[in-house]
């Protein structure tokens, strides 16, 4: 049974961190690349960033880029994405998805096969 598990998601002041992570199971981990997006209220999805080819490709949006950080662990077959100088305007659920890492890292969510369930974020003022 294939299975993505988001956790790591609350609430935190402007400035302050968190580090999300997804738990894989199910599925050939370190053949797939991961990718994070978020959905904020009353908007559509966006991507986050994605990491592929073990490490070897790391993409960031371009008002994350600086802020957070991806990481993999296969070991754990867990990804991690580190929210550091939170913003309110980061506040959204955030997913992680899964793709055949032969693609690499896309920004488009329906090219992603696998889905989480969601982590709630929220940062104050």
């Amino acid at each position: 049974q294939v299975q993505l598990v988001e956790s790591g998601g609350g609430l935190v002041q402007a400035g302050g961190s968190l580090r999300l992570s997804c738990a894989a199971s199910g599925f050939k981990f370190d053949q797939h690349s991961i990718g994070w997006f978020r959905q904020a209220p009353g908007k559509g999805r966006e991507w986050v960033s994605c990491i592929s080819n073990g490490g070897g490709t790391i993409k960031y949006e371009d008002s994350v880029k600086g802020r957070f950080t991806i990481s993999s662990d296969n070991d754990k077959n867990t990804v991690y994405l580190q929210m550091n100088s939170a913003k309110t305007e980061d506040t959204a659920v955030y997913y992680c998805a899964a793709r055949p890492f032969v693609l690499g890292c896309s920004t488009w969510d329906a090219t992603y096969d696998y889905w989480g369930q969601g982590t709630q974020v929220t940062v104050s003022s």
